[in-house]
């Protein structure tokens, strides 16, 4: 056994279970043992994947590092617009690394078998689609399109080539998430009526001013491929390249941002299809540097009722101006308790229930009866209720932690190459996927519309 092994699983014995002893450790050590010996297999020369990224910005890089990662998994090319980054990638990778700034040039290589997609927004529909038309399987950043009306395109296209599909929301992978869930759908927190779900920055790189290099110009940059499936055409702006995320013609804001994030993990947990009715509000509040999304954006999402859940609201919130600093959480609120998700790889659940006796006295009209009412009640509630039924249970919470060292991005890679080496479903396929899109989509739609979206979650459309 490795020195790393023993150390992970020695973190196991003591990191992953904090309190509670209704929360048994078992199913988290033998997941993680799993993981461990997963990653400890020889990989045949048969069994090896060979990727290409496209796209290598921030996410693009820390994809890469996350795929390879996984053992078996070996890097072929890169694209990107920006030929710096090519360089760059050349720099980590290798010299001999095929580079180029054409996605097509990739999806023509007989040796790439799978492809991450990292670009700006407005091009993971189309390069998934034409990918997976030319037999690659494809792990699609979130959100897995720009619009609405791009879902059931590359669904169908997932459908009729049966590639394998799997959206980058890392959520859905992580052990944490499936422990709240089991934990869930144990009725841990009783009936679920309520969540509110948000993420809080405060800094510049937090809110997306991200660095531009000194060489950016239209001679270093293809601004004209960027740009070419826009409406609009701007002359070349290297905000609008390296910040793309800031501009609703190539990104989709703090919605198709972030709230993809949050609404994955809730869809997970919850089971849910999605919701029927979405509302939001935002401003540009702080950071005026040219931008045409909000900085702060809140959601009132209605789901309704199903086979699935009962009906329940979420709110939705990011703030790049928090002063509450950088900061994420999701609270689901139930009957008897509260499950708290602090990031991806852990959580609380606090306790409460109400005494079976409806109480009596203290914030209460009994005070306005006279002395004989009320000692007549008094005695009556007594009667009926005793001492223990009239206190509020005991129920001793639960701290969940992923092990020290855990990687949640690994892990959903993972879980990727697993299903294209066996033919397992993915954690998240394109259904998942854009059903946690679509709503935070129609957040934008809201906000620069004014008004409530209504959205059909079986059949993924807008009513």
């Amino acid at each position: 056994m490795s020195t790393d092994r023993r150390k992970f699983l020695k973190h196991l014995g003591t990191s992953v279970l904090l309190t509670s002893a209704s929360l048994s450790s078992l199913a988290a050590r033998e997941e993680n043992e799993l993981r461990i010996l997963r990653a400890e297999k020889r990989i045949s020369p048969n069994d090896k994947i060979r990727i290409a990224t496209i796209g290598m910005g921030i996410m693009g890089f820390n994809d890469t590092q996350a795929a390879l990662s996984v053992p078996g998994v070996e890097l072929i090319g890169c694209c990107d617009l920006y030929k710096g980054r090519l360089d760059r990638a050349k720099e980590v990778y290798g010299a001999s690394l095929f580079t180029t700034g054409d996605y097509r040039e990739i999806l023509a290589r007989k040796d790439v078998d799978a492809v991450i997609i990292a670009t700006s927004d407005n091009w993971h529909s189309q390069i998934a689609i034409d990918a997976m038309h030319s037999g690659k399987a494809v792990y699609s950043e979130k959100p897995m399109v720009h619009k609405i009306s791009q879902g059931l395109a590359e669904i169908k296209a997932q459908q009729d080539t049966k590639m394998v599909f799997q959206v980058g929301s890392q959520r859905v992978s992580s052990i944490a998430y499936k422990k709240a869930k089991e934990l869930y759908d144990a009725g841990a927190i009783g009936k679920i009526n309520s969540i509110e779900a948000s993420f809080n920055r405060q800094s510049a790189l937090g809110a997306w001013q991200y660095t531009i290099p000194l060489d950016a110009s239209p001679q270093s940059v293809d601004w004209a491929r960027f740009q070419s499936n826009a409406k609009m055409k701007y002359d070349y702006d290297s905000k609008r390249f390296f910040r793309w995320r800031n501009y609703r013609e190539y990104g989709t804001g703090v919605a198709g941002d972030l709230f993809v994030h949050l609404l994955s993990g809730i869809h997970f947990i919850t089971g849910s299809k999605g919701p029927e009715r979405i509302y939001s509000i935002g401003d540009l509040a702080y950071w005026k540097d040219g931008r045409n999304v909000p900085d702060v954006m809140s959601a009132v999402i209605h789901y309704g009722e199903t086979k699935e859940h009962p009906a329940f609201q979420v709110t939705l919130r990011v703030n790049f101006i928090s002063g509450e600093g950088d900061h994420s959480t999701t609270k689901i609120v139930g009957s008897e308790g509260v499950m708290n998700l602090m990031g991806d790889d852990s959580f609380t659940i606090t306790k409460s229930k109400m005494p079976v006796a409806t109480g009596i006295g203290g914030w209460d009209s009994l005070s306005t009866f006279t002395e004989a009412q009320q000692k007549a009640l008094t005695n009556d509630y007594n009667k009926r209720f005793s001492q223990a039924d009239q206190q509020a249970p005991a129920i001793p919470g639960i701290t969940y932690r992923a092990p020290e060292g855990y990687n949640t991005s690994n892990d959903h890679f993972a879980n990727f190459f697993d299903s294209i080496r066996t033919g397992k479903p993915v954690v998240e396929d394109a259904v998942f996927g854009f059903r946690a899109a679509a709503p935070c989509l129609a957040c934008n739609d809201s906000y620069f519309e004014n008004k409530v979206i209504h959205w059909d979650a079986e059949n993924m459309k807008i009513v």
